[in-house]
């Protein structure tokens, strides 16, 4: 028994040993991975970056994405200085779009923009990037190690779009990522941070009428957000109110003129309400002074709204009170 095992194992090491052909042996290679070649080496594998290029643009036309990554991997990988590296890259990045790996896509894109970033195509790359990251903005999930669907996020959106800016401040697209941005803080309901993007945009492309309009109507609409939430303040009020009068003294003849207006009116009217109900409470606990204060404060927010003319009732009252006691001393 023990002699028949001995036997066996000599032959397994013996058979390990032997050198043997093998149908598809599996080859690593540093930047491609792991891959299956047929003897004699991969059909896609040339030995000159621009044979190598063609390669991949061949299998990428026929729609042979995993063909065509290998191909322009390898070339990028083999030849990183030749004049067709950035292709190269270029091509890799559009195999992924192709496949559903926007986020490597993405990445991929970035790369290429850093290492050469006088590629000529480098406003096309720019829209790429954009177009992907507003698929995140809308809802699309990014992929744990790049294969399971795994959940949307704002934050990586957001680091998207700020990359692709820095790529290009001054690109035709950079001033409406800025805005994306601002628009990705609100489905957080992050609305201090979608402002400050909103303002951003604004500033700094101040001479694009495109821009600009849009960057104060979206401030002043954050902030109107932000004034409906559980913590709700009148600062917030007023602050949207500032950006909402901005956007109609700037852009009078603007569409969302007639809109903005009534949003004004309605934060008005409830900044009054506030200034009325604090009023009412320090009226009751017998402090007129302060009762005066606030009902003032409702004639100054909004002199013609339901609230005004009870104001000026109780001051008059408050004021002849206030007189007699005055007297009485």
């Amino acid at each position: 028994m023990i002699r028949g095992c001995m036997r066996f194992l000599l032959c397994v090491v013996v058979f390990l040993a032997l050198p043997r052909e093998t149908p598809a042996p599996v080859v690593y290679r540093p930047g491609e991975g792991w891959t299956w070649e047929p003897i004699g080496g991969a059909k896609w594998r040339r030995t000159r970056a621009k044979d190598q290029l063609e390669v991949a643009q061949a299998a990428f036309d026929q729609k042979d994405f995993k063909t065509a990554m290998r191909a322009a991997r390898h070339g990028v990988n083999t030849w990183p200085m030749s004049d067709y590296a950035p292709n190269g890259q270029y091509l890799l990045g559009r195999c992924y779009e192709e496949i559903g790996q926007d986020e490597k896509a993405f990445n991929t894109y970035q790369g290429l923009l850093t290492k050469y970033p006088k590629v000529n195509n480098y406003e096309e790359v720019l829209q790429r990037q954009y177009t992907i990251a507003n698929r995140f903005l809308a809802g699309q999930w990014f992929k744990l190690f790049g294969v399971v669907p795994f959940f949307p996020s704002m934050d990586k959106t957001v680091e998207m779009y700020d990359k692709l800016i820095k790529n290009g401040p001054y690109s035709d697209i950079a001033p409406f990522a800025q805005l994306n941005v601002g628009a990705a803080r609100e489905k957080q309901s992050d609305y201090s941070a979608a402002v400050k993007a909103y303002e951003k945009a604004a500033d700094r492309y101040h001479d694009m009428e495109k821009v600009v309009p849009d960057a104060l109507y979206k401030a002043g609409e954050a902030y109107h957000k932000q004034a409906k939430t559980a913590d709700y303040d009148q600062g917030i009020s007023g602050q949207s109110i500032a950006a909402f009068s901005d956007f109609t003294v700037l852009y009078p003849n603007e569409p969302r003129v007639g809109e903005v207006k009534k949003v004004i009116d309605e934060l008005k009217a409830e900044q009054a309400r506030g200034s009325y109900s604090i009023a009412k409470f320090y009226e009751k606990k017998k402090n007129l002074v302060a009762a005066l204060i606030y009902y003032n404060e409702v004639l100054v927010k909004d002199s013609s709204s339901k609230h005004a003319e009870e104001a000026r009732q109780r001051i008059q009252s408050i004021r002849e009170t206030l007189a007699q006691k005055g007297n009485a001393k």
